[in-house]
């Protein structure tokens, strides 16, 4: 890969936890990371994080969501400002912005997937280069447009010794093992905290299981976990990844909070 002298880039990223939205600053040629900037994380307001999961949830059938992706994208630009004020720093200072957006819908298989965000209106918002619609080039390339992180992963890694594998937890999980010689394999293992979160805003109103605390209260249910584990999705070779609601959460439809927390965390 061509390298030149590292410029300041910004990340943003809001994953399938739809917990808000993360930004890292740093130093980079485009080949690896020449010095961590800075990083903030800011939760989406209750408005907009109910109004992305219903998206979410509904998103095969939505017929447009133009109000919802401004709302976001300029979440978005509000969480740049921030990061650029508590970095001291002006827009003018970082090159390019690398602008993830939200993940609505995730089917590799038939080609299909999608992030809302608008990248021009965040450039116009910031004053700051963006690039954008990762996944949709990946796919579009013969790629499973996820995940991604993979590739970050691998710089991260570059001095230790290997093979070495990164766990990643979010709504979704996957995995990424970096061999010698730059070798990168990486595919989503199963479902992250998605399910969990989903499960205990229905049913304790709070959008996640705080430390563990209700599943820890709870038994697993050896029966729902073995249908949940009985999807052909884990015999699949990679690559491969999955749609945040990829696996049916009706098997734990039946158990009480604390065992219907504690079995998907199990799985």
């Amino acid at each position: 890969m061509d390298t030149h002298e590292p410029v300041l880039a910004l990340g943003l990223m809001s994953g399938t936890s739809l917990d808000g939205i993360d930004a890292a600053l740093l130093w980079t040629d485009g080949a690896g990371i020449a010095e961590p900037r800075g990083s903030l994380s800011i939760p989406y307001d209750d408005k907009l994080h109910a109004g992305l999961r219903a998206a979410v949830a509904r998103a095969e059938f939505l017929p447009g969501v133009d109000a919802l992706e401004r709302a976001m994208t300029l979440a978005h630009a509000t969480v740049v400002g921030a990061l650029l004020r508590q970095e001291d720093l002006l827009p003018e200072s970082v090159r390019v912005i690398g602008f993830h957006g939200q993940t609505l819908l995730h089917r590799p298989d038939a080609g299909v997937t999608w992030q809302i965000g608008d990248g021009a209106l965040l450039a116009v918002a910031s004053e700051i280069d963006v690039v954008s619609d990762f996944r949709a080039a990946d796919i579009d390339a013969g790629g499973e447009g996820a995940p991604l992180a993979p590739v970050f992963h691998a710089v991260l890694a570059g001095e230790l010794a290997k093979p070495v594998a990164v766990l990643n937890i979010g709504g979704v999980a996957n995995v990424s093992w970096i061999g010698a010689q730059g070798r990168l394999l990486a595919f989503d293992t199963g479902p992250g905290n998605a399910m969990i979160d989903d499960w205990c805003l229905a049913h304790t109103g709070c959008p996640l299981d705080t430390d563990g605390a209700l599943a820890a209260a709870g038994k697993v249910d050896d029966t729902a976990l073995a249908a949940l584990l009985d999807n052909p999705y884990f015999a699949r070779k990679s690559p491969k990844s999955l749609d945040r609601n990829a696996f049916d959460a009706g098997f734990v439809a039946g158990l009480s909070p604390r065992d219907g927390a504690a079995t998907l965390t199990a799985f």
